[in-house]
């Protein structure tokens, strides 16, 4: 049964969502079905707390969830500013640019193997181009964004919820070793899988 004073928020993408009873990944519950709408209760860093239309209430990376948009504005209201995707760009291409700069001065035989490496540790960037249809990296929030050219929607996260980024913040010094995390996202054949719902014998 419907609750009065629910308002989806988001809806959780085609492919469902993993759930977990809190914000801790050894604690597993049933998962969301695809397109299911939800309101974002809480958020804690990756992890956010949706509420079901039923009353039942999870914890999902909340990364991945699909924003509903919300009203359009009442007349004379200023527009509000969805995500800019040129900051991320420009990211990339400064990644792309560090090391073209590095290989080139590698293949003239301007710096050394050993040199090369150092330059270009801890570069990440992903660009896919493809007509009017960009996706890319995001390395700051290990995850690949998709973009049409005015605005930023998350595609696919590499990491679980919760999972420090490995993205260099400190000009390209190797990061600390972090903790094994869970596994990369990667590509499922669905009938292998049959999902259950809360509620399913």
């Amino acid at each position: 049964m419907e609750s009065e004073d629910f308002r989806p928020t988001h809806v959780v993408p085609r492919d469902g969502l993993p759930a977990w009873e809190a914000p801790d990944v050894s604690r597993p519950t049933e998962p969301l079905d695809p397109l299911l709408p939800v309101e974002l209760l809480d958020r804690r860093g990756d992890w956010g707390q949706v509420l079901c239309a039923n009353g039942w209430s999870a914890w999902v990376d909340g990364r991945l969830l699909v924003s509903v948009p919300h009203d359009p504005p009442q007349a004379g209201q200023p527009m509000t500013r969805t995500a800019d995707p040129r900051p991320l760009m420009a990211r990339v291409q400064e990644s792309l640019d560090r090391f073209r700069r590095a290989s080139e001065e590698l293949a003239e035989g301007r710096i050394d193997g050993e040199t090369f490496r150092r330059r270009t540790q801890g570069l990440r960037a992903g660009v896919v181009v493809d007509g009017e249809a960009v996706w890319l990296y995001d390395a700051e929030h290990e995850r690949w964004v998709y973009t049409d050219g005015t605005r930023l929607n998350t595609y696919a996260a590499a990491g679980g919820p919760g999972r420090p980024s490995r993205a260099p913040s400190d000009g390209g010094r190797q990061a600390p070793a972090q903790a094994p995390g869970p596994e990369a996202t990667r590509l499922v054949d669905p009938a292998a899988h049959p999902r259950t719902r809360p509620g399913d014998a």
